[in-house]
C-alpha cells in the first residue's frame, strides 16, 4: 500500500473514531448517574457490589447488591454500549435490601452500583470484572 495522503487523512481520522469511542461510552454511564442522582454528590458508604474478580463468560456474570437502608439500587455496566443494567426499587416492607441477577458484559469493565438512600443521599460501590471471553458485543 502507498502511503498517499488521502490514506494518510483516513488512517487519521479512523484513530480518531476509535480513541474516542471509549469516551462516549463512559458518558453514556455518567449521563445515567447524573439521571438518577438529579445531579447530587455521590459519595461512599451503606451499599454492597458482590461481583466475581474474574468472569469465564461475560454472557452470564452474577452480581449482588445490598444496603441496609435503600430505597432504590441503581446498577450499571460502564463499557456496555448501553450501561443501565437494573435498577432495584425497595419499599418500606422490604424484609431484605438485597437483590441478585446475573448480567451480561462486553468485556472487561467496571460495574457500578449506586444506591439511593431513605435519606435522599446517594451512595455508590463499583467492582472491576475481568471478562475472558466475549459476551455482549464480541
Amino acid at each position: 500500500m502507498e502511503l498517499t495522503r488521502r490514506n494518510a487523512m483516513a488512517m487519521g481520522a479512523g484513530a480518531l473514531l476509535i480513541a474516542g469511542l471509549p469516551v462516549r461510552l463512559s458518558a453514556a454511564g455518567e449521563d445515567a448517574i447524573a439521571a438518577f442522582t438529579g445531579g447530587a454528590e455521590v459519595g461512599t458508604g451503606d451499599v454492597r457490589l458482590i461481583a466475581p474478580e474474574i468472569a469465564e463468560n461475560g454472557n452470564t456474570v452474577p452480581i449482588e447488591v445490598g444496603s441496609d437502608t435503600a430505597s432504590e439500587i441503581l446498577v450499571l455496566a460502564m463499557g456496555n454500549p448501553t450501561p443501565g443494567v437494573a435498577t432495584f426499587k425497595f419499599g418500606p416492607l422490604s424484609g431484605s435490601r438485597t437483590a441478585s441477577a446475573r448480567i451480561r458484559l462486553a468485556g472487561t469493565q467496571d460495574v457500578v452500583a449506586i444506591a439511593k438512600l431513605q435519606d435522599g443521599t446517594f451512595v455508590q460501590a463499583s467492582s472491576t470484572i475481568k471478562v475472558t471471553i466475549g459476551g455482549c458485543g464480541g
